[in-house]
């Protein structure tokens, strides 16, 4: 391939390694960036422009057009944030250039689509239905029950995810913007992350992690976890579980981020349901612990399935144990940090490998998703256990002070 790509790019750390996955010398690479990420554009790009947000379509159609008329029209269109999954391709649609445009996306984007996709290969997973309205919301659960579910069918980051516990909840949908929404039957199991490579044919490289806290006790202000699973007992069903629901999601070669139910059935086995599939890398720090961890780039094998290659990734013999935790600001970004604190840990394995908080008097921007947030911290050991210690004992040991916009001074830690 040679010619103009585009690379639509909202990161300012180094989620993604693009001078590795394309020769920006034989290539006229482009980027679509933010403010706030301009300065992780590589140094061999063409050329870059700069938009409010990569998910405003129309900013980054004009930005794209300027780049044709100095580049060509682009081969490819590279988007690696599950952000700007959309973008891409509506451009693609718009350019008529090849790759994944917004029909072949909607059963990863639109959550009823994609339950309805994953219901029809016979996969389990709690009872689902279109939410329009509260009414539709009360026949659903006058059928199956109470609590429930109710989030956006397109959304990221558990962003406006809500549970209703009774009818009396019901009023608390009006207060939401208007978007299209899904009805779920609340299932109380543990969650966890599946992450990996599906080839087409079969699983590649993949892992499967259990949530410390959950996605949306994060948005209400809670530390959120996550630490690799290494129970053979718990691993061996996840493992038919997940190429299963890749097959049928994604019968091409796909990377994946997959969050399921798991407990156990009454016959004391193994239970696992869908909970619901991201078409990337998992976000957080999850692209980082497969490099610096597991010596694999999953962000390498999702460019290359967008710019039409063949992915492969190496499958190791034995795995490591790797983790990691997110600390949200203590007050609504943006605020500026004033302190922060992190007692040294006894020893390395009993606390993060590595680290990313905000320099005092730093402003921590308001920016969705999980790399601008309070502080992230990376883990690895030899087991689940070792690697959950020091997750808990950073959590509970981190403290970060701020200040909102409103003024006066306000404590971050796990037991707030």
């Amino acid at each position: 391939m040679s010619g103009h790509i585009v690379v639509i790019h909202r990161w300012r750390d180094q989620h993604a390694r693009y001078e590795d996955y394309l020769d920006h010398r034989t290539h006229r690479v482009t980027y679509v960036t933010t403010e706030l990420a301009i300065g992780s554009v590589p140094g061999g790009a063409a050329a870059a422009r700069v938009v409010p947000a990569t998910d405003d379509f129309d900013a980054v159609w004009r930005a794209v057009t300027e780049l044709r008329t100095h580049f060509g029209v682009p081969a490819r269109v590279v988007a690696l944030n599950e952000g700007d999954l959309d973008t891409a391709a509506l451009v693609r649609e718009r350019l008529g250039c090849e790759g994944q445009t917004p029909g072949p996306l909607a059963r990863f984007r639109d959550k009823l689509t994609m339950n309805e996709v994953v219901a029809g290969a016979g996969i389990p997973a709690p009872a689902f239905a279109d939410a329009p309205d509260e009414a539709a919301v009360l026949a659903f659960a006058d059928q199956h029950g109470w609590p429930v579910v109710v989030k956006p069918r397109k959304g990221t980051a558990s962003r406006g995810v809500m549970r209703l516990d009774s009818p009396a909840d019901l009023p608390r949908l009006r207060a939401l913007p208007p978007e299209p929404r899904l009805v779920q039957a609340f299932c109380p199991d543990t969650i966890f992350h599946i992450d990996g490579l599906w080839t087409g044919d079969e699983l590649g490289p993949w892992r499967a992690s259990r949530y410390v806290n959950t996605c949306v006790d994060f948005t209400q202000g809670e530390a959120l976890g996550s630490v690799e699973v290494d129970d053979p007992a718990v691993l061996a069903p996840l493992s038919g579980f997940t190429a299963r629901v890749a097959g049928a999601l994604g019968p091409e070669p796909w990377v994946f981020h997959l969050e399921a139910f798991v407990g156990t059935s009454p016959d004391g086995r193994t239970s696992i349901q869908f909970l619901e599939a991201g078409y990337r890398v998992g976000g957080a720090e999850i692209p980082f612990v497969w490099r610096e961890v597991h010596g694999i780039d999953l962000m390498h094998a999702a460019a290359d399935i967008q710019l039409g290659r063949r992915p492969a990734l190496p499958v190791p013999d034995s795995w490591r144990t790797g983790g990691w935790l997110l600390v949200p600001s203590p007050v609504p970004a943006p605020c500026r940090v004033t302190a922060w604190e992190l007692p040294e840990a006894p020893s390395p394995e009993e606390g993060p490998y590595a680290s990313v908080i905000p320099a005092v008097g730093q402003v921590v921007p308001r920016v969705g998703g999980y790399e601008h947030v309070g502080a992230r911290f990376r883990f690895r050991g030899g087991s689940s256990g070792d690697v959950e210690k020091a997750v808990l004992r950073t959590a509970a040991q981190f403290r970060m002070e701020c200040i909102p916009e409103s003024g006066g001074r306000v404590v971050c830690g796990l037991d707030r």
